[in-house]
């Protein structure tokens, strides 16, 4: 065995090959966020539903997102109830609360979800805590005219916050959780990461020009609707779709590990 590196028997030939593949996208996705500096250690979650099932993919606490594995993914129905883990051995890693409250809120509500992704990077960290809120100050930015926030209420530990949570995301694609981090949703996994992607940008772009204590240039408001519109799936391309496979070349060229 490869020391730093846990010894997961391979889930392939236990799993059909939908869920094969979506736990290879889903394994890539964290290894994605950790690369582009949004993970924390082992806090946070990214989930996948399992294509045709009622149930969706998410990793075992205790996990850095840098070594999570397509075999290392646990799978919970929207009850909580785990389905199928790989042998931690004395680990006996599971799944975090938190994690399962807020993203089975999500894969429940949201059917045509198939992704979720949770972050405390510091950029949105830092912006969740703004009472401004993400300023439409950059064209990245003017995406996520519209985004919905949700207002801090501890922990995510009990299922009574579930409902506002869904209110506050509505039909949206992304969320700021107030003094707390981001959400963002997808139709894919790679639509989720590079949703994800340009949130942060937008984020890190907003606290690099506030910190410059000068006055910001606003944009009329029709052009940042304009612009917003721009970005709607019924404009263009959906997201992902060109960007997917090449960052999972630039996976590969580094570390493949995450196909195991």
């Amino acid at each position: 065995m490869t020391t730093g590196v846990l010894n997961i028997p391979s889930m392939k030939e236990r799993v059909s090959p939908q869920e094969w593949q979506a736990r290879v996208d889903l394994a890539a996705c964290y290894r994605l966020v950790d690369l582009f500096g949004m993970s924390d250690m082992m806090a946070n979650h990214i989930s996948s539903r399992v294509p045709g099932e009622e149930s969706f993919l998410i990793n075992p606490y205790g996990m850095m997102y840098e070594e999570i594995t397509a075999s290392s993914l646990i799978k919970v129905d929207l009850a909580g109830n785990i389905l199928a883990s790989p042998d931690f051995g004395e680990l006996k890693y599971g799944v975090n609360r938190a994690g399962y409250v807020i993203h089975s809120a999500v894969h429940e509500a949201r059917p045509e979800v198939a992704c979720v992704i949770h972050t405390h990077s510091w950029a949105s960290m830092a912006v969740s805590a703004l009472d401004c809120g993400l300023l439409p100050i950059t064209q990245t930015a003017m995406r996520f005219l519209k985004i919905g926030y949700h207002e801090y209420e501890g922990v995510v530990l009990d299922d009574k916050e579930k409902a506002s949570l869904l209110r506050d995301l509505g039909q949206g694609e992304a969320l700021m959780l107030r003094n707390h981090g981001a959400l963002v949703v997808g139709k894919t996994v790679g639509e989720c990461f590079n949703w994800t992607h340009r949130l942060e940008l937008a984020c890190r772009s907003q606290i690099a020009a506030m910190s410059c204590n000068t006055k910001l240039r606003d944009v009329p408001r029709h052009v940042l609707e304009e612009t917003w519109n721009n970005y709607q799936p019924g404009t263009r391309r959906p997201y992902g779709l060109m960007e997917w496979p090449a960052l999972l070349r630039k996976l590969d060229r580094t570390d493949p590990s995450y196909r195991t």
